[in-house]
């Protein structure tokens, strides 16, 4: 099986429903959907059974409502749902990676949405040419763009992950699919509260070996404005990002990035890129820059 997409969740509602939907609509079908339930309270697991016990459709419905609605159906087999206690999302996520059986894992959170129905085929061509190209596909990860509910803006990722990269501003982890080797040799550290995800990242830069290939198309539709984002975290947030930085690069190399955000004026990007107002242009004007020969 080349994907396994793992969603956690805890009390989701409704978006539980359309994370998976936006999965179940993929015109690559060759994937498995690990649902890892932190025992939900919500009645969300009801939601789950009734999408599980959908009326067939009727004669009345047109043809291709009737050809998506029994997609939909079929793609419910690839869903094992896993239901068990954990300590947050990164426990949650460590507990998933042994039960999926894909070539490559993407993680997503319930409320965020594959970005259209051609990811997974799109993707999956892309691990055929490296494959091709004689590319390890355990160490290799695939990145693409991210589009972000909360600003409505397409965000551009990095077109090659380097140091200054790593540092700055990573792919969004919705936006990344990792080479399920490159999971299971390294867990996510559950001592991060909120940056286990970027250690991660830093880790398979670093250390791993991965092998980064950037695709030029959105992956994921973010939503955003969760546990991580919340000024309440945000100092927490900088802590983090300090302890796992020090831990992967050397002083000499965080003195050079950290002068190098200086001069770029990188608070200011950072508030332009968080304005309602400002964000689409923003991004725009950085997505022209990355993709520029």
């Amino acid at each position: 099986m080349l994907f396994s997409i793992i969603v956690v969740a805890l009390n989701p509602g409704e978006k539980w429903k359309a994370t998976l939907d936006s999965v179940f609509c993929q015109t690559w079908e060759d994937y498995e959907i690990i649902l890892k339930d932190g025992g939900s309270t919500d009645g969300s697991l009801d939601v789950w059974r009734s999408a599980q016990e959908a009326d067939e459709p009727g004669a009345e419905k047109a043809s291709q409502e009737a050809e998506k609605a029994e997609k939909h159906r079929a793609a419910r087999n690839r869903v094992r749902y896993i239901n068990s206690k954990d300590s947050g999302i990164y426990d949650a996520m460590n507990q998933a990676v042994p039960l999926a059986s894909g070539q490559f894992l993407l993680f997503l959170n319930c409320g965020d949405l594959l970005a259209d129905e051609r990811v997974l085929e799109r993707t999956a061509a892309a691990v055929r040419q490296q494959e091709a190209a004689g590319t390890d596909p355990d160490r290799l990860i695939l990145y693409g763009d991210t589009w972000s509910e909360k600003n409505r803006a397409a965000i551009a990722s990095a077109p090659a992950i380097t140091g200054f990269t790593c540092y700055r501003n990573i792919p969004c982890h919705q936006s990344c699919f990792y080479g399920a080797a490159l999971c299971r040799e390294k867990p996510y550290d559950l001592q991060y509260k909120i940056r286990a995800d970027y250690d991660h990242f830093l880790w398979c830069f670093y250390r791993g070996g991965a092998e980064f290939l950037h695709m030029d198309f959105p992956v994921s539709s973010y939503e955003g404005g969760g546990y991580s984002e919340s000024r309440a975290n945000a100092e927490l947030d900088r802590r983090e990002h300090g302890q796992i930085t020090s831990a992967y690069m050397s002083r000499g190399e965080l003195f050079r990035y950290k002068a190098q955000m200086a001069l770029t004026l990188a608070p200011l990007r950072r508030a332009l890129a968080d304005s309602r107002a400002f964000t689409g242009i923003y991004h725009r004007i950085k997505m022209w820059v990355y993709r520029r020969p």
